[in-house]
């Protein structure tokens, strides 16, 4: 009998001890790195902020509302309307993440559901106000960039005080309108036959001026060259003018020395001597003389 009481004693105590280890094991939690978590006794929230680690809390009358801080991508799929009045379908993604200073607001204020309540009305309001002012090609194009910055800048106007800060708001997969889809691959395909036209027309015409400037260049040339000979022409001439010069100075200073050497005596000598060779000449001939120039030697008519 003893032993049957020790054993329900043991039973009991070990009843006592599940429970105690259940309820030990309800009253903890750990709150991983990317997340931080609100506690709340009896439907009020507590201040406190709680960040990584292991906690311990009442589980009777305290939960432990985790809430993540790390950024989240919220894809959507909506319709854009244009400045047309036509809507573009788009995949859009929303990168946001929560201000830990501000946890304890959000869940007061606006509840774990804060992505329906008022993250995505706020991007449908600002994403409407902003695309409108934009044709449809505009969000196809290098404006989509604009249009995805000026969208977040709308929903931070709204969304910061109240504890989100967008990242970046991103507009993928543009679908437009098909045909105006057709116009503007229409209007793409002009473009491009109008820019080759014109590298077409850029390439004769730099042709053109290169052919242009071929033949001033071999103009050029030509006047060079033909410059080229006519000084070789005009030095030439200038030689010749200066070497006539030189010789015409040389015989004027030759006869100039003649002159000077030349005396009476020496000229009545001459004389005589050309008489004399006259005289010898086999054919007739006259003498005609002053009568003061004398005829000494010269030969009788042969007798």
């Amino acid at each position: 009998m003893f032993r049957c009481f020790n054993q329900q004693i043991m039973k009991t105590i070990l009843k006592m001890s599940a429970v105690v280890a259940v309820f030990l094991l309800s009253s903890c939690t750990t709150i991983i790195q990317d997340e931080v978590a609100v506690k709340r006794t009896l439907g009020k929230l507590n201040k406190d902020v709680y960040h990584a680690g292991f906690r311990v809390f009442n589980p009777f009358i305290s939960t432990m509302i985790r809430v993540p801080i790390n950024t989240i991508n919220l894809e959507i799929n909506v319709g854009l309307p244009s400045k047309e009045g036509l809507t573009v379908q788009s995949d859009i993604s929303i990168l946001y993440k929560i201000k830990t200073s501000e946890v304890h607001n959000i869940l007061r204020y606006t509840g774990l559901d804060y992505q329906s309540v008022l993250i995505l009305p706020v991007f449908r309001s600002a994403s409407a106000d902003v695309c409108s002012q934009f044709d449809a090609k505009d969000m196809h194009s290098a404006k989509r960039a604009t249009i995805e910055i000026r969208i977040r800048e709308r929903m931070m106007e709204v969304l910061e005080n109240k504890g989100f800060i967008i990242e970046a708001v991103l507009l993928k997969s543009i679908v437009l309108p098909q045909g105006l889809s057709r116009s503007i691959e229409e209007k793409l395909q002009s473009e491009q036959e109008a820019q080759r036209m014109e590298f077409l027309k850029d390439r004769e015409r730099k042709e053109a001026e290169r052919k242009v400037l071929q033949a001033e260049g071999d103009k050029n040339s030509k006047i060079i060259a033909a410059e080229g000979v006519k000084q070789i022409l005009e030095l030439e001439a200038q030689g010749r003018a200066n070497a006539i010069k030189i010789e015409a100075e040389a015989n004027a200073k030759a006869n100039d020395m003649l002159d000077k050497s030349l005396t009476p005596t020496i000229l009545k000598f001459k004389q005589i001597d050309a008489f004399k060779s006259l005289s010898t000449s086999p054919n007739t001939k006259t003498i005609i003389t002053d009568g003061k120039t004398p005829l000494i030697g010269l030969p009788s008519d042969g007798k």
